[in-house]
Protein backbone atom coordinates (compact mmCIF):
# COMPACT_ATOMS: atom_id res chain seq x y z
CA UNK A 1 0.00 0.00 0.00
CA UNK A 2 1.19 3.52 -0.64
CA UNK A 3 0.06 6.83 -0.10
CA UNK A 4 1.14 10.05 -1.87
CA UNK A 5 1.30 13.53 -0.76
CA UNK A 6 1.53 16.60 -2.35
CA UNK A 7 -1.59 18.86 -4.79
CA UNK A 8 -4.18 17.39 -6.46
CA UNK A 9 -5.87 17.96 -10.04
CA UNK A 10 -9.57 16.57 -9.23
CA UNK A 11 -11.89 15.74 -11.94
CA UNK A 12 -15.82 16.11 -11.12
CA UNK A 13 -16.85 16.92 -14.49
CA UNK A 14 -16.49 17.91 -17.61
CA UNK A 15 -15.28 21.89 -17.94
CA UNK A 16 -16.36 22.37 -21.54
CA UNK A 17 -20.59 21.94 -20.23
CA UNK A 18 -20.18 22.01 -16.42
CA UNK A 19 -17.81 25.07 -16.09
CA UNK A 20 -14.41 25.50 -14.73
CA UNK A 21 -15.31 24.15 -11.65
CA UNK A 22 -15.54 20.94 -12.55
CA UNK A 23 -11.54 20.59 -12.15
CA UNK A 24 -9.59 22.23 -9.52
CA UNK A 25 -6.58 21.75 -7.57
CA UNK A 26 -6.45 20.46 -3.93
CA UNK A 27 -3.65 21.60 -1.76
CA UNK A 28 -2.28 19.33 0.77
CA UNK A 29 -3.57 16.02 -0.96
CA UNK A 30 -3.13 12.65 -0.17
CA UNK A 31 -3.56 9.94 -2.45
CA UNK A 32 -3.93 6.35 -1.01
CA UNK A 33 -3.26 2.76 -3.37
CA UNK A 34 -4.21 -0.08 -3.32
CA UNK A 35 -3.83 -3.41 -5.09
CA UNK A 36 -3.35 -1.12 -8.19
CA UNK A 37 -6.26 1.22 -7.37
CA UNK A 38 -6.71 4.62 -5.72
CA UNK A 39 -9.03 3.33 -2.76
CA UNK A 40 -9.08 6.70 -1.17
CA UNK A 41 -7.79 10.32 -1.45
CA UNK A 42 -8.68 13.42 0.59
CA UNK A 43 -6.89 15.91 3.51
CA UNK A 44 -3.48 15.04 3.98
CA UNK A 45 -3.21 14.50 7.54
CA UNK A 46 -6.46 12.67 7.63
CA UNK A 47 -5.66 10.09 5.26
CA UNK A 48 -2.09 9.79 6.72
CA UNK A 49 -3.68 9.35 10.35
CA UNK A 50 -6.05 6.65 8.40
CA UNK A 51 -3.70 4.86 6.89
CA UNK A 52 -0.32 4.74 8.80
CA UNK A 53 0.83 1.98 7.90
CA UNK A 54 1.33 3.10 3.80
CA UNK A 55 4.82 3.43 2.26
CA UNK A 56 5.09 7.25 2.19
CA UNK A 57 5.80 9.42 -1.02
CA UNK A 58 5.81 13.00 -0.30
CA UNK A 59 6.08 15.14 -3.29
CA UNK A 60 5.26 18.27 -1.56
CA UNK A 61 4.11 21.25 -3.94
CA UNK A 62 4.10 19.13 -7.14
CA UNK A 63 0.67 18.04 -8.92
CA UNK A 64 -0.57 14.15 -8.40
CA UNK A 65 -2.31 13.99 -12.39
CA UNK A 66 -4.02 11.21 -13.79
CA UNK A 67 -1.45 9.92 -16.08
CA UNK A 68 -1.96 11.09 -19.41
CA UNK A 69 -4.55 9.98 -22.20
CA UNK A 70 -2.93 9.77 -25.90
CA UNK A 71 -6.22 8.98 -28.14
CA UNK A 72 -4.52 8.87 -31.83
CA UNK A 73 -0.98 7.77 -32.28
CA UNK A 74 1.15 6.00 -34.86
CA UNK A 75 3.70 3.65 -32.55
CA UNK A 76 5.22 2.90 -36.33
CA UNK A 77 6.60 5.82 -37.25
CA UNK A 78 8.05 6.75 -33.62
CA UNK A 79 11.49 6.93 -35.83
CA UNK A 80 10.15 9.08 -38.30
CA UNK A 81 8.48 11.57 -36.38
CA UNK A 82 9.63 15.17 -37.39
CA UNK A 83 10.58 14.65 -41.29
CA UNK A 84 10.64 17.52 -43.08
CA UNK A 85 8.06 19.39 -45.31
CA UNK A 86 5.31 17.07 -46.35
CA UNK A 87 1.33 17.59 -46.36
CA UNK A 88 -0.08 14.53 -45.92
CA UNK A 89 -0.55 11.91 -48.84
CA UNK A 90 3.34 13.09 -49.69
CA UNK A 91 4.15 12.55 -45.64
CA UNK A 92 2.81 8.95 -46.22
CA UNK A 93 4.69 8.01 -49.59
CA UNK A 94 8.15 9.63 -48.48
CA UNK A 95 8.10 8.61 -44.65
CA UNK A 96 5.41 6.42 -43.71
CA UNK A 97 4.66 3.53 -45.82
CA UNK A 98 9.04 2.40 -45.93
CA UNK A 99 9.14 2.79 -42.19
CA UNK A 100 5.21 0.26 -42.22
CA UNK A 101 7.18 -2.20 -44.34
CA UNK A 102 10.13 -2.77 -41.65
CA UNK A 103 7.43 -4.36 -39.26
CA UNK A 104 7.07 -7.22 -40.58
CA UNK A 105 10.58 -8.06 -38.73
CA UNK A 106 8.63 -8.95 -35.57
CA UNK A 107 12.69 -8.10 -33.96
CA UNK A 108 12.23 -4.66 -35.59
CA UNK A 109 8.44 -4.13 -34.45
CA UNK A 110 8.96 -5.31 -30.73
CA UNK A 111 12.14 -2.80 -30.48
CA UNK A 112 10.09 -0.05 -31.77
CA UNK A 113 7.39 -0.87 -29.50
CA UNK A 114 9.99 -0.91 -26.66
CA UNK A 115 11.34 2.19 -27.39
CA UNK A 116 8.05 4.13 -27.87
CA UNK A 117 6.30 3.11 -24.63
CA UNK A 118 9.85 4.28 -23.00
CA UNK A 119 9.21 7.82 -24.40
CA UNK A 120 5.71 8.00 -23.60
CA UNK A 121 6.19 6.35 -20.18
CA UNK A 122 9.41 9.61 -19.80
CA UNK A 123 6.31 12.25 -20.64
CA UNK A 124 3.84 11.34 -18.35
CA UNK A 125 1.74 8.98 -20.58
CA UNK A 126 -0.05 6.10 -19.36
CA UNK A 127 -2.63 5.24 -21.91
CA UNK A 128 -2.83 5.24 -25.71
CA UNK A 129 -4.35 4.21 -28.76
CA UNK A 130 -2.22 3.48 -31.68
CA UNK A 131 -2.64 2.22 -34.92
CA UNK A 132 -0.60 -0.91 -35.61
CA UNK A 133 1.16 -1.72 -38.99
CA UNK A 134 -0.41 -4.08 -41.94
CA UNK A 135 1.07 -6.82 -40.18
CA UNK A 136 0.15 -8.80 -37.14
CA UNK A 137 3.25 -8.66 -35.80
CA UNK A 138 3.25 -4.71 -34.97
CA UNK A 139 -0.13 -5.45 -32.84
CA UNK A 140 1.60 -8.77 -31.31
CA UNK A 141 4.96 -6.18 -30.67
CA UNK A 142 2.93 -3.38 -29.16
CA UNK A 143 0.56 -5.38 -26.71
CA UNK A 144 3.37 -7.71 -25.87
CA UNK A 145 4.86 -4.56 -24.66
CA UNK A 146 2.26 -2.78 -22.84
CA UNK A 147 1.55 -6.37 -20.94
CA UNK A 148 4.61 -6.55 -20.04
CA UNK A 149 4.75 -3.11 -18.52
CA UNK A 150 1.53 -3.93 -16.88
CA UNK A 151 -0.07 0.01 -19.05
CA UNK A 152 -3.55 -0.26 -20.34
CA UNK A 153 -3.13 0.27 -24.22
CA UNK A 154 -5.52 -0.23 -27.50
CA UNK A 155 -3.99 -1.33 -30.23
CA UNK A 156 -5.38 -2.58 -34.29
CA UNK A 157 -3.91 -3.87 -37.36
CA UNK A 158 -3.82 -1.12 -39.59
CA UNK A 159 -5.79 -2.59 -42.93
CA UNK A 160 -4.98 -1.31 -46.63
CA UNK A 161 -5.96 -2.99 -49.73
CA UNK A 162 -5.25 -0.25 -52.27
CA UNK A 163 -3.57 3.09 -52.73
CA UNK A 164 -0.58 1.91 -50.63
CA UNK A 165 2.58 -0.31 -51.83
CA UNK A 166 2.16 -3.72 -52.14
CA UNK A 167 3.76 -5.32 -49.49
CA UNK A 168 1.50 -2.87 -47.30
CA UNK A 169 -1.78 -4.60 -48.73
CA UNK A 170 -3.97 -6.94 -47.42
CA UNK A 171 -7.48 -7.62 -48.95
CA UNK A 172 -10.92 -7.34 -47.75
CA UNK A 173 -10.93 -11.15 -46.82
CA UNK A 174 -7.71 -11.11 -44.87
CA UNK A 175 -8.14 -7.86 -43.41
CA UNK A 176 -11.25 -9.31 -41.48
CA UNK A 177 -9.64 -12.46 -40.99
CA UNK A 178 -6.48 -11.26 -39.39
CA UNK A 179 -8.22 -8.60 -37.28
CA UNK A 180 -10.55 -10.99 -35.81
CA UNK A 181 -7.83 -13.10 -34.84
CA UNK A 182 -5.82 -10.56 -32.94
CA UNK A 183 -9.18 -9.58 -31.24
CA UNK A 184 -9.77 -12.63 -30.54
CA UNK A 185 -5.72 -13.24 -29.28
CA UNK A 186 -5.71 -10.03 -27.21
CA UNK A 187 -8.89 -8.18 -26.62
CA UNK A 188 -9.89 -7.97 -22.94
CA UNK A 189 -6.31 -9.77 -21.80
CA UNK A 190 -4.89 -7.93 -18.81
CA UNK A 191 -5.35 -4.22 -19.58
CA UNK A 192 -5.77 -4.26 -23.34
CA UNK A 193 -8.04 -3.87 -25.58
CA UNK A 194 -8.65 -4.34 -29.67
CA UNK A 195 -9.36 -1.88 -32.03
CA UNK A 196 -11.02 -2.49 -35.28
CA UNK A 197 -8.57 -0.03 -37.66
CA UNK A 198 -9.33 0.65 -41.25
CA UNK A 199 -6.49 3.58 -42.12
CA UNK A 200 -8.50 5.95 -43.87
CA UNK A 201 -11.43 5.40 -47.13
CA UNK A 202 -8.66 6.01 -49.85
CA UNK A 203 -6.42 3.10 -48.83
CA UNK A 204 -9.65 0.92 -48.25
CA UNK A 205 -12.02 -0.44 -50.95
CA UNK A 206 -15.74 -0.46 -50.25
CA UNK A 207 -15.30 -4.12 -50.32
CA UNK A 208 -12.44 -3.91 -47.19
CA UNK A 209 -14.64 -1.39 -45.51
CA UNK A 210 -17.78 -3.64 -45.42
CA UNK A 211 -16.07 -6.42 -44.44
CA UNK A 212 -14.39 -4.60 -41.20
CA UNK A 213 -18.08 -3.05 -40.59
CA UNK A 214 -19.10 -6.71 -40.60
CA UNK A 215 -16.38 -7.48 -37.94
CA UNK A 216 -17.54 -4.17 -35.69
CA UNK A 217 -21.12 -5.28 -36.20
CA UNK A 218 -19.87 -8.74 -34.53
CA UNK A 219 -17.57 -7.28 -31.90
CA UNK A 220 -19.52 -4.13 -31.48
CA UNK A 221 -17.59 -4.01 -27.74
CA UNK A 222 -14.79 -3.17 -29.42
CA UNK A 223 -13.90 0.42 -30.44
CA UNK A 224 -13.17 1.44 -34.25
CA UNK A 225 -10.44 4.02 -35.32
CA UNK A 226 -10.04 5.41 -38.52
CA UNK A 227 -9.21 8.93 -39.99
CA UNK A 228 -10.87 11.74 -41.32
CA UNK A 229 -11.25 14.82 -43.29
CA UNK A 230 -7.97 15.99 -41.95
CA UNK A 231 -6.86 17.91 -45.32
CA UNK A 232 -8.54 19.68 -47.87
CA UNK A 233 -7.04 17.31 -51.16
CA UNK A 234 -7.53 14.88 -48.73
CA UNK A 235 -11.57 15.35 -48.48
CA UNK A 236 -11.00 16.03 -53.01
CA UNK A 237 -9.18 12.44 -52.74
CA UNK A 238 -12.30 10.30 -51.36
CA UNK A 239 -14.66 12.13 -53.93
CA UNK A 240 -12.85 11.08 -56.66
CA UNK A 241 -12.89 6.99 -55.12
CA UNK A 242 -16.01 7.50 -53.95
CA UNK A 243 -18.48 9.61 -56.32
CA UNK A 244 -21.88 8.15 -54.86
CA UNK A 245 -21.05 8.84 -50.82
CA UNK A 246 -22.68 12.52 -49.73
CA UNK A 247 -19.55 13.14 -48.05
CA UNK A 248 -16.52 12.24 -46.29
CA UNK A 249 -18.66 10.71 -43.32
CA UNK A 250 -20.51 8.34 -45.45
CA UNK A 251 -18.01 6.16 -46.83
CA UNK A 252 -17.94 5.06 -43.53
CA UNK A 253 -22.02 5.09 -42.72
CA UNK A 254 -22.60 3.33 -45.87
CA UNK A 255 -19.92 0.62 -44.78
CA UNK A 256 -21.21 0.28 -41.38
CA UNK A 257 -18.26 1.99 -39.54
CA UNK A 258 -20.51 5.02 -37.96
CA UNK A 259 -21.13 3.86 -34.24
CA UNK A 260 -20.52 5.17 -30.99
CA UNK A 261 -17.75 2.71 -30.31
CA UNK A 262 -16.16 5.06 -33.45
CA UNK A 263 -12.94 7.39 -33.17
CA UNK A 264 -12.21 9.77 -36.02
CA UNK A 265 -9.04 11.47 -36.31
CA UNK A 266 -8.47 14.72 -36.84
CA UNK A 267 -12.10 16.10 -38.26
CA UNK A 268 -11.37 19.59 -39.48
CA UNK A 269 -12.89 20.59 -42.06
CA UNK A 270 -16.64 18.47 -42.18
CA UNK A 271 -19.89 19.53 -43.90
CA UNK A 272 -22.57 20.12 -41.32
CA UNK A 273 -24.44 16.69 -42.18
CA UNK A 274 -21.40 15.22 -40.98
CA UNK A 275 -21.78 16.77 -37.62
CA UNK A 276 -25.16 16.08 -37.28
CA UNK A 277 -24.54 12.54 -37.99
CA UNK A 278 -21.35 12.10 -35.43
CA UNK A 279 -23.65 13.90 -33.13
CA UNK A 280 -26.80 11.82 -33.54
CA UNK A 281 -24.70 8.64 -32.95
CA UNK A 282 -22.10 9.68 -30.14
CA UNK A 283 -19.13 9.20 -31.77
CA UNK A 284 -15.71 11.00 -30.42
CA UNK A 285 -13.43 12.86 -32.79
CA UNK A 286 -9.97 13.19 -31.56
CA UNK A 287 -8.29 16.37 -31.80
CA UNK A 288 -4.50 16.13 -32.53
CA UNK A 289 -2.85 19.58 -32.69
CA UNK A 290 0.89 19.02 -33.35
CA UNK A 291 -0.41 17.07 -36.32
CA UNK A 292 -2.56 19.36 -37.37
CA UNK A 293 -0.04 22.39 -37.60
CA UNK A 294 3.31 20.27 -38.61
CA UNK A 295 1.38 19.10 -41.77
CA UNK A 296 -0.55 22.12 -42.27
CA UNK A 297 -3.85 20.43 -42.14
CA UNK A 298 -6.05 22.96 -40.66
CA UNK A 299 -7.49 24.39 -37.38
CA UNK A 300 -10.13 22.26 -35.44
CA UNK A 301 -12.97 23.78 -34.06
CA UNK A 302 -13.12 22.73 -29.97
CA UNK A 303 -15.48 25.28 -29.15
CA UNK A 304 -18.02 24.51 -32.22
CA UNK A 305 -17.62 20.73 -31.43
CA UNK A 306 -17.59 20.30 -27.94
CA UNK A 307 -20.78 21.12 -26.98
CA UNK A 308 -21.91 18.35 -30.01
CA UNK A 309 -19.67 15.11 -29.69
CA UNK A 310 -17.12 13.64 -27.26
CA UNK A 311 -13.71 15.03 -28.16
CA UNK A 312 -10.49 13.57 -26.96
CA UNK A 313 -6.44 15.10 -27.35
CA UNK A 314 -3.82 13.22 -29.05
CA UNK A 315 -0.20 13.66 -29.97
CA UNK A 316 -0.81 11.57 -33.97
CA UNK A 317 2.96 10.28 -33.06
CA UNK A 318 4.72 10.87 -35.76
CA UNK A 319 2.86 13.48 -37.78
CA UNK A 320 2.51 15.05 -34.51
CA UNK A 321 5.85 16.52 -33.85
CA UNK A 322 6.18 15.49 -30.04
CA UNK A 323 5.86 12.59 -27.67
CA UNK A 324 4.52 14.91 -24.75
CA UNK A 325 0.85 15.54 -24.20
CA UNK A 326 2.06 18.69 -22.35
CA UNK A 327 3.24 20.17 -25.76
CA UNK A 328 -0.21 18.51 -27.76
CA UNK A 329 -1.67 20.93 -24.86
CA UNK A 330 -0.13 23.94 -25.82
CA UNK A 331 -0.29 23.22 -29.16
CA UNK A 332 -4.27 22.84 -28.95
CA UNK A 333 -4.45 26.15 -26.55
CA UNK A 334 -2.51 27.76 -29.58
CA UNK A 335 -4.88 26.87 -32.24
CA UNK A 336 -8.11 27.92 -29.76
CA UNK A 337 -6.02 31.54 -29.79
CA UNK A 338 -5.94 31.34 -33.37
CA UNK A 339 -10.20 30.54 -33.88
CA UNK A 340 -10.37 33.38 -31.06
CA UNK A 341 -10.71 30.91 -28.15
CA UNK A 342 -8.09 29.95 -25.66
CA UNK A 343 -8.51 27.29 -23.78
CA UNK A 344 -8.38 27.56 -20.20
CA UNK A 345 -5.80 25.05 -18.44
CA UNK A 346 -8.35 23.25 -16.74
CA UNK A 347 -9.94 22.49 -20.06
CA UNK A 348 -6.41 21.35 -21.53
CA UNK A 349 -5.67 19.20 -18.92
CA UNK A 350 -9.34 17.38 -18.59
CA UNK A 351 -8.96 16.90 -22.79
CA UNK A 352 -5.49 14.92 -21.87
CA UNK A 353 -6.39 12.89 -19.13
CA UNK A 354 -10.64 12.13 -18.69
CA UNK A 355 -11.58 13.79 -21.68
CA UNK A 356 -9.25 11.28 -23.59
CA UNK A 357 -10.36 8.92 -21.39
CA UNK A 358 -14.36 9.01 -21.96
CA UNK A 359 -13.66 9.21 -25.63
CA UNK A 360 -12.05 5.76 -25.68
CA UNK A 361 -14.99 4.20 -23.54
CA UNK A 362 -12.51 4.50 -19.95
CA UNK A 363 -13.70 7.08 -18.40
CA UNK A 364 -14.48 4.41 -15.43
CA UNK A 365 -11.02 3.13 -15.29
CA UNK A 366 -8.79 5.75 -16.32
CA UNK A 367 -8.46 9.65 -16.27
CA UNK A 368 -9.31 10.54 -12.96
CA UNK A 369 -7.38 10.51 -9.25
CA UNK A 370 -10.51 9.33 -7.80
CA UNK A 371 -11.48 6.48 -5.58
CA UNK A 372 -11.64 3.39 -7.55
CA UNK A 373 -10.20 4.32 -10.56
CA UNK A 374 -6.60 2.67 -11.54
CA UNK A 375 -3.98 3.91 -10.06
CA UNK A 376 -1.87 5.73 -13.39
CA UNK A 377 -0.50 8.57 -12.54
CA UNK A 378 1.30 11.57 -13.60
CA UNK A 379 3.49 13.60 -11.15
CA UNK A 380 4.19 16.93 -12.39
CA UNK A 381 6.81 19.55 -11.44
CA UNK A 382 5.34 23.15 -11.35
CA UNK A 383 9.09 24.40 -11.39
CA UNK A 384 11.16 21.59 -13.57
CA UNK A 385 13.56 24.34 -15.53
CA UNK A 386 14.73 28.33 -14.65
CA UNK A 387 12.30 29.85 -17.19
CA UNK A 388 9.32 28.16 -15.62
CA UNK A 389 10.18 27.98 -12.29
CA UNK A 390 10.67 31.97 -12.56
CA UNK A 391 7.43 32.98 -14.10
CA UNK A 392 5.61 30.05 -11.39
CA UNK A 393 7.07 32.33 -9.10
CA UNK A 394 4.77 35.22 -10.22
CA UNK A 395 1.78 33.22 -10.22
CA UNK A 396 -1.22 34.42 -8.65
CA UNK A 397 -2.60 31.20 -8.59
CA UNK A 398 -2.22 27.50 -8.91
CA UNK A 399 -3.89 27.47 -12.36
CA UNK A 400 -1.28 30.06 -13.82
CA UNK A 401 1.62 27.51 -12.43
CA UNK A 402 -0.31 24.97 -14.29
CA UNK A 403 -0.42 26.88 -17.51
CA UNK A 404 3.32 27.55 -17.52
CA UNK A 405 4.26 24.04 -17.22
CA UNK A 406 1.77 23.26 -19.84
CA UNK A 407 3.29 25.90 -22.40
CA UNK A 408 7.04 25.27 -21.85
CA UNK A 409 7.13 22.23 -20.07
CA UNK A 410 8.65 18.59 -21.64
CA UNK A 411 9.99 15.61 -20.01
CA UNK A 412 11.46 17.45 -17.78
CA UNK A 413 8.60 18.48 -15.93
CA UNK A 414 7.32 14.61 -14.94
CA UNK A 415 8.59 13.95 -11.81
CA UNK A 416 6.94 10.89 -11.65
CA UNK A 417 4.51 8.49 -13.38
CA UNK A 418 2.89 5.76 -11.92
CA UNK A 419 1.31 2.85 -14.01
CA UNK A 420 -1.11 0.33 -12.52
CA UNK A 421 -0.19 1.19 -8.63
CA UNK A 422 3.42 0.82 -9.05
CA UNK A 423 6.11 3.87 -9.64
CA UNK A 424 7.96 3.44 -12.52
CA UNK A 425 11.76 2.74 -13.16
CA UNK A 426 12.86 5.63 -15.44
Amino acid sequence: MALLLGRILEISGDPFQDGLDAVTIRTDGAVHIVDGLIADTGDAAALRAAYPNDDITDYGNDLICPGFVDAHVHFPQTAIIASWGKRLIDWLNSYTFPEEMRFGDPDYAAMIAARYFDLTLANGTTTVCSFGTVHPTSVDAFFNEAQTRGLRALTGKTCMDRNAPESLRDRAQSAYDDSKALLDRWHGVDRLSYVITPRFSPTSTPEQLHALGGLWAERPDCLMQTHLSEQTDEIAWVKSLFPKARDYLDTYEQTGLLGENGLYGHAIHMEPREIDRLSEVNAALIHCPTSNTFIGSGLFDMDGLTPRVRVGLATDTGGGSSFSMLRTMAAAYEIGQLRGRPLHPAELMWLATAGSARALKLDDKIGRVAKGYEADLCILNLSSTAAIAQRADRASDAWEEVFATIMMGDDRAVRDVWVNGNRVQR
